[in-house]
């Protein structure tokens, strides 16, 4: 569903076309800002507002995106009263406390997406500094969903089992954290917009370990409520997902440089979520 008309009917037709080339027997329907299609839904993704330009870091967009996501979740809601939300739009971890707030949902069923595309991030710099196949590389990224927000767990970081360190130098290791942490920025210098292939890719990941019941440990911005010593915000962590959305929060025994940098992460996410008064969003 888009709020431009024609853009989802053009994309569905577009995608349908493809079946029998594909071989898939999904059914794919688009329509413009008619909440009633959206009936029944098991799983919602959000990805409403605009997209940054470059040079502007996903904070700069929450006077615009604040008032679009809390309308689409309060109108979603209304025909998918059961639904899970997964939430895309930036900045992420701010809109995702924005929707639990807003629509007074369990915890559980309000996640962001964030932290799944940035692990994926991480992994691929990981596996072009070392040199091998990025399936064999283990790697998390936790804390906000933004520039200088997010912590690479370079210390958890493994391939085949065996620590990263064992394969690539200290300093090459913090080069792929910073890589990491400017990632989308990259994208969006590169692109003129924001990425999409592999923030589509991560949204799908997400959604199918819920409806596939995975139970797959996953990075995902959620409300704390005293884990890591945080509470009253929504901040990336790893995660259990599967057929009740957020399962379990796992907690990690992080070290105190961990600790540290996931406290500053917290605070400016604090910060960011402050901003929602300001702009009559809360």
């Amino acid at each position: 569903m888009d709020v431009k008309e024609g853009v989802s009917e053009g994309k569905a037709m577009d995608m349908m076309q493809t079946a029998q080339l594909l071989g898939f027997d999904t059914t794919v329907v688009g329509c413009t800002n008619d909440y009633a299609q959206t009936a029944n839904s098991d799983v919602v993704v959000i990805t409403s507002g605009i997209p940054r330009k470059p040079g502007m870091t996903r904070e700069e967009l929450i006077g615009v995106n604040a008032g679009i996501v809390k309308s689409v979740a309060e109108n979603l809601l209304k025909y998918s009263p059961n639904a899970i939300i997964v939430v895309i739009s930036n900045p992420m971890d701010t809109m995702t406390y924005l929707a639990l707030k807003a629509l007074g949902l369990p915890k559980n069923r309000v996640i962001g997406m964030g932290g799944a595309l940035d692990s994926s991030r991480f992994k691929y710099f990981l596996s072009q500094a070392i040199g091998c196949n990025a399936n064999e590389v283990e790697g998390m990224v936790i804390g906000g969903h933004g520039d200088t927000t997010m912590i690479p767990l370079t210390r958890f970081a493994t391939y085949k089992g065996m620590p990263v360190s064992n394969f690539i130098s200290a300093e090459k290791l913090e080069e792929v954290a910073a890589a990491t942490m400017v990632g989308g920025a990259t994208l969006t210098k590169l692109l003129g917009t924001s990425a999409w292939y592999a923030p589509g890719a991560a949204g799908a990941f997400v959604v199918e370990s819920i409806l596939h019941d995975q139970k797959k440990m996953i990075p995902c911005s959620v409300l704390l409520e005293g884990e890591y010593g945080e509470s009253d915000l929504c901040i990336g962590v790893p995660v259990i997902l599967g057929k009740n959305g957020i399962e379990k929060i796992v907690e990690l025994n992080l070290n105190e440089d961990e600790k540290a940098k996931f406290a500053a992460s917290a605070k400016a996410v604090h910060g960011t979520n402050a901003a929602l008064k300001e702009v009559g969003a809360l």
